[in-house]
C-alpha cells in the first residue's frame, strides 16, 4: 500500500522520505510566475509575502494530470493507493483528486477527505502510513482515519483576518468578521464539513493563547495527547502557547513546527495554534 497527501498536511521531508509517502505539490502563484510552496522555506516565502503588500498572491491545487502521474508512480507495483488530502471544504484538491482517481485505469485508489488540513492532516496521514507499514487491511486503516478525525482537534488564533478575507478563505467567519477588526479570533475546522468556525475571540494574542489552552484541557482533559503546536512567523508565541498547554495537558509527544507556505497565504504570518490528538489513535493494534 502506498500514501500520497499533498503539502497541506504539513509532513517534513524526512517523514515523507522515511515512510514513502508521496507528497503532490500545491501551488503560490506570485506576480512572477507560479511556485512549488514545496519549494520555498517558510522565511523565504513571508519575506516575498511582505514585498507584495497590500496585495496577497493566490494559492492553486494540482491537476488531475498530476495526480494521475502520482498515482501510476505509486501503484506502479500493483500498490493500492490511499491518497489522503486537505479537506474539501477549504480546497479543491480532493476533488482533481478524484478525478484523477477515476481517470487512472487498472489502479485501486482511495481518495479519502481529512475534513482538515495541517497538523490535522498530517495525524491522518503519519498513521495511516504507519499502518501500512505493520501491514494493516485499507478497510482497517480507513477506520482509524475516521477516529482520528472525530478525535483530533486543530486550533489557533490570528493577529489579523485581513489575510483570510483577501485570499476569500474566511467562510463562516465572516458573520464574525465585523466584530473581530480589533480582536484575535479563535478559530477551529468543523468535524463534521471542514470549514473554518469561530469559536471565541480575545482582546490580545496571549488572551487568545490562554482560550486555546482552556479549550484544549476541557476536551482532553487527563488524557495523554499528541501535540503539534505551528506557527507562521510566531516563534515566541508558539513559546508560549506550548508553556501553557504543558502546565494544563498530559502531553506525550510534542513538536513545534512551521506551518506549510501555501497555508500562510491565507493566515499571514500571525499565525499560531496546535493540532492535538490522543496517543491511543497511534496505537497498531487494534
Amino acid at each position: 500500500m502506498k500514501i500520497v497527501t499533498d503539502c497541506a498536511a504539513d509532513l517534513t521531508n524526512d517523514e515523507a522520505r522515511e515512510l514513502d509517502i508521496l507528497v503532490a505539490p500545491l501551488y503560490i502563484n506570485f506576480p512572477d510566475g507560479l511556485v512549488d510552496s514545496n519549494h520555498l522555506t517558510a522565511d523565504d516565502f513571508y519575506t516575498r509575502l511582505q514585498a507584495m503588500q497590500p496585495a496577497i498572491p493566490s494559492t492553486a491545487q494540482p491537476s488531475e494530470g498530476e495526480f494521475q502521474q502520482i498515482y501510476n508512480k505509486a501503484s506502479e507495483d500493483g500498490d493500492e493507493v490511499l491518497s489522503i488530502h486537505i479537506s474539501s471544504g477549504l480546497s479543491g484538491t480532493l476533488n482533481a483528486a478524484r478525478l484523477a482517481a477515476q481517470h487512472t485505469a487498472g489502479r485501486v485508489i482511495h481518495v479519502v477527505d481529512s475534513f482538515t488540513l495541517s497538523g490535522g492532516e498530517r495525524f491522518q496521514v503519519l498513521v495511516a502510513a504507519r499502518l501500512a507499514k505493520a501491514g494493516w487491511t485499507m478497510q482497517s486503516i480507513l477506520e482509524r482515519i475516521e477516529e482520528i478525525r472525530h478525535n483530533s482537534e486543530v486550533v489557533y488564533t490570528l493577529e489579523t483576518l485581513t489575510y483570510l478575507a483577501r485570499g476569500g478563505r474566511i467562510g463562516r467567519v465572516q458573520a464574525v468578521a465585523g466584530t473581530l477588526l480589533k480582536l484575535k479570533p479563535i478559530i477551529t475546522v468543523d468535524h463534521v464539513d471542514g470549514k473554518y468556525n469561530t469559536i471565541g475571540k480575545a482582546r490580545t494574542i496571549q488572551k487568545s493563547l490562554e482560550e486555546i489552552s482552556e479549550i484544549l484541557f476541557k476536551q482532553y482533559e487527563d488524557e495523554l495527547i499528541w501535540v503539534t503546536v505551528l506557527h507562521g512567523q510566531y516563534a515566541e508565541k508558539a513559546e508560549e502557547l506550548v508553556r501553557l498547554l504543558q502546565a494544563r495537558l498530559n502531553i506525550g509527544k510534542l513538536e513545534i513546527m512551521r506551518i506549510s507556505p501555501v497555508l500562510g497565504v491565507h493566515t499571514g504570518p500571525g499565525i499560531v495554534g496546535a493540532a492535538v490528538m490522543p496517543m491511543r489513535m497511534t496505537s497498531l493494534t487494534t
